[in-house]
């Protein structure tokens, strides 16, 4: 009889918890020892282990013990979100990164989404992935697919016309030990005079509070590039903006949560000239990096210093025909320095090895979150 990934890994877990109580009482373990070995566990493994006995539950929601498993947490996953039209319903469906990823497909847990409809990835930070509906509500969602725990946000107010761009950020404040959410919605209103105006207004949601707070806008102009979410990074959110036109971004906006003030990020340049226009932000190896219009892919090694903006490799150039301009996408550099890639005109993720410089078509299809594994609660949250 042949068994899964998922079947082996139960069986594992099993004789691991035969081994401890009939092998190595508990008593006989060190009390400083457990923590370190439980902590290193998959979250999957971690939950379980809550029913082994009372003191082991209570360690596990220790928010002490929270803290110390997502600093040694390493293990990253992608989320998709998937419509399955048999159960009709949304399925969060989670695979694990490694540098063999085109052959996991049969390693993924999958959850149930508790609502009917769409929300898109707007962010993700310590395990927990940020959605939103930015097309007909403003109910934003924190949810941990770890352990299965949601919260809702209060609704928000929009704009009742004139709405351009709506675009979200999610992050980590370190100064509070909490996490904020952020929208800006650009719109168009009737001045006095009757005629239309631009306004930018930014408001900020602290998780375990109850409202919305309207901060100061961008103090830079420029308008936000739609869709994109911004990125977070080193505490702070960061979107692309326009000077003129949205098809041409070229200037980097940084939010930071603890602050809540604004800054102006140079795009890398050389020579003393801006390297071209820039089509797509993110985040690898931690760090802030942009793709430009040439398909190069720079990275911010040095938050915040335009001196340590680097060349990290080229995208490989891919056109269809029938567009005159293709964006494209690097989702995650892996340990051997793979890279996951996503271009606008395919469906499915591309592996690339710059080294060897071939591709590797991968079943995966539309852009996903990647997140850590952790056992921070959205709902605990104050």
């Amino acid at each position: 009889m042949a068994y899964s990934g998922s079947d082996r890994n139960d069986k594992k877990l099993h004789l691991v918890c035969y081994s401890l109580h009939e092998l190595l009482p508990f008593p006989t373990l060190p009390s400083d020892v457990i923590p370190e070995i439980i902590c290193r566990l998959p979250v999957k493994f971690i939950l379980r282990f809550r029913c082994v006995c009372k003191s082991w539950n209570s360690l596990i929601s220790d928010p002490k013990f929270v803290k110390k498993q997502l600093c040694v947490s390493t293990t990253r996953n992608l989320h998709f979100r998937n419509y399955a039209y048999d159960s009709r319903k949304y399925i969060l469906t989670s695979y694990p990164l490694d540098s063999d990823f085109t052959d996991i497909t049969s390693n993924f847990t999958q959850s149930d989404w508790p609502y009917a409809k769409f929300y898109r990835f707007i962010g993700s930070c310590n395990g927990i992935v940020c959605l939103a509906d930015n097309e007909y509500t403003s109910l934003v969602i924190c949810w941990n697919p770890s352990t299965r725990k949601f919260k809702e946000l209060p609704l928000f107010e929009k704009p009742t016309t004139g709405l351009n761009v709506m675009t979200f950020g999610f992050g980590y404040d370190s100064s509070k030990d909490n996490y904020k959410v952020v929208v800006v919605l650009d719109y168009q209103f009737l001045d006095e005079d009757y005629s239309f105006v631009n306004k930018t207004q930014v408001m900020v949601h602290t998780l375990g509070t109850n409202i919305w707070r309207t901060i100061q806008e961008y103090p830079f102009g420029g308008l936000p590039v739609p869709v994109k979410k911004g990125e977070f990074v080193s505490g702070t959110i960061n979107w692309l903006f326009s000077e003129e036109s949205l098809e041409c971004p070229c200037f980097i906006v940084s939010f930071d949560l603890a602050k809540e003030s604004y800054q102006k990020i140079s795009p890398p340049n050389l020579g003393g000239v801006d390297v071209g226009d820039l089509s797509v932000l993110g985040v690898l190896r931690d760090c802030l990096c942009v793709t430009t219009s040439g398909y190069d892919v720079w990275l911010m090694k040095e938050y915040g210093n335009k001196e340590s903006w680097t060349k990290l490799f080229t995208i490989p150039y891919m056109r269809d025909p029938s567009k005159p301009k293709v964006d494209a996408r690097a989702i995650y550099v892996f340990e051997d320095d793979q890279v996951l890639l996503k271009y606008d005109f395919d469906l499915n993720l591309i592996l690339y090895n710059p080294r060897r410089g071939t591709f590797k078509a991968t079943n995966f299809k539309r852009i996903p979150e990647v997140c850590v594994e952790s056992l921070i609660s959205p709902s605990s949250l104050c």
